[in-house]
């Protein structure tokens, strides 16, 4: 065969798209036909999704891909993690709650008092990160848990819709941590341990791995949509459907999937479950074809955007362009450097007076202009993600020779010269929409369109997406 035609169902934690991909073995292009806002909902209980309106915009973008391309052959989907809905009988029982709404505190100290982080990254292999699932799930009235007969991440729950299959990704399952690295299975121990604090262990899916066909479009959404496809599961989480099309020498390689989040760390074969990998707060993610994301989240472009935005509350609209233009005329000597990791700057909120408290406590000068908090937020990010790419090489026994930075982050230039100013190593700056193209081309492999490893794949990467090369400076 040629080549093919697939859509992308993409949605990102501030955005979301639909995006047609054309693959085939000397091919591989993408046009977005959508793009749609993806934002938050304050309710009375506190911070949710407002998954409806995701779901009618992805259908809508699908209406448009059909339009632009009949033979489309099927459909992957890809989202944030952690994050699910809760439904009976096929009934969604509220609205998702969003990983940034403070509920889930309370969970982390309840689970905690059963099994302490340290004896859950041995079963899990994951970073303490405040928002993970099984925390969530702790933080859930108990009755509300136990009137549901179905949980599902948000791609699988996007998924169900679409088809009327329910099932659970694999790479997206392995940020619950409720899964079992030993065999990548759901772990009825922990889940019996945790008891009430738990889910049904009857609530979970069944897995599906990325490459295997969920179902076809239930015949009033073919309708609706104007097409008729197959739903064919992807590296759901859409850092692993990133990593996928990370055009990178895996043994030689970091990279940094940046958007909201910045994911950064190397792939491996096996989890790496190592007392220095609990003591730098790494993770073990689940990767396409069975790889393994070893990495660290870092906060990423959030808190330049909430800056932004924070200013523009106030009255004060800025161009981001033209605000990283003036942060790049400010020496870097002159803004502080914090710690981009703390918890204070995970909520939505005041982000410059949150760096002056940091600064206060820590005894350095804050910033004073709005160019300097600019400069200092990427200084900041450049020097977590330098830190992180080199520990991550060396507790995955990866010589991290080059740095790859794909996703939105890649279009920041002096965010990704000052990455390789720091780290001492070349970045290289690209593929932007990595994430969709990692969705088609593990939906273009399922379909036969193209052929081979996820190292052929990223050949295929290679060839077509020329990435931005930035050397370091002394």
């Amino acid at each position: 065969m040629s080549g093919g035609t697939v859509a992308a169902v993409d949605l990102g934690a501030t955005s979301g798209r639909v995006i047609v991909g054309r693959v085939g073995p000397d091919t591989l292009e993408t046009e977005t036909v959508a793009r749609f806002p993806n934002d938050p909902v304050f309710a009375g209980d506190g911070l949710h999704w407002d998954i409806v309106g995701l779901y009618g915009a992805a259908l809508g973008g699908l209406r448009t891909a059909f339009r632009a391309a009949p033979e489309i052959a099927s459909i992957g989907i890809d989202s944030w993690a952690v994050d699910y809905g809760l439904l009976r009988e096929g009934r969604l029982l509220g609205v998702p709650f969003h990983y940034r709404d403070g509920r889930t505190a309370r969970g982390v100290a309840a689970v905690h008092e059963r099994m302490p982080h340290a004896e859950l990254f041995a079963r899990n292999g994951l970073q303490f990160l405040p928002f993970t699932t099984l925390y969530q799930f702790a933080a859930e009235p108990a009755d509300v848990l136990g009137f549901a007969d179905t949980a599902l991440l948000i791609p699988d729950l996007i998924g169900s819709w679409l088809t009327g299959v329910a099932r659970a990704e694999v790479t997206n399952a392995s940020t619950t941590g409720l899964l079992r690295w030993l065999d990548q299975s759901w772990d009825d121990a922990l889940i019996e341990r945790l008891g009430p604090l738990g889910p049904p262990r009857g609530i979970l899916p069944p897995l599906i791995a990325p490459g295997e066909r969920l179902g076809a479009l239930l015949p009033d959404v073919a309708a609706s949509l104007g097409g008729t496809a197959d739903v064919v599961a992807v590296g759901s989480h859409d850092t692993a459907s990133a990593v996928v099309a990370v055009p990178m020498q895996a043994d030689a390689a970091a990279y940094i999937s940046c958007g909201t989040w910045g994911l950064v760390g190397v792939e491996v074969e096996r989890p790496v479950l190592t007392p220095d990998a609990l003591a730098a707060n790494f993770t073990n993610e689940g990767g396409v074809d069975g790889r393994v994301r070893l990495l660290h989240n870092v906060m990423g472009l959030w808190i330049l955007s909430e800056t932004v935005r924070g200013w523009e509350r106030e009255g004060h609209a800025h161009d981001l362009p033209t605000l990283l233009d003036a942060a790049a005329e400010v020496p870097a000597s002159a803004v502080p450097v914090f710690d981009v990791d703390d918890p204070r700057f995970l909520p939505p909120g005041d982000m410059p007076a949150r760096i002056d408290a940091w600064c206060a406590e820590h005894g350095v000068a804050a910033p004073r202009s709005r160019a300097e908090y600019v400069r200092s937020i990427v200084e900041s990010l450049a020097q977590a993600f330098a830190d992180a790419a080199m520990t991550a090489g060396r507790l995955g026994g990866v010589d991290v020779r080059t740095i790859h930075i794909v996703g939105g982050g890649a279009l920041n230039t002096l965010l990704c010269q000052r990455t390789a100013d720091r780290a001492g190593v070349p970045v290289l700056a690209g593929p932007v929409e990595a994430t969709a193209l990692g969705n088609v081309l593990v939906q273009a492999r399922a379909a036969g369109f193209v052929t081979g490893s996820l190292e052929a794949l990223r050949d295929l990467v290679a060839r077509t997406h020329e990435p931005r090369v930035y050397s370091p400076r002394a």
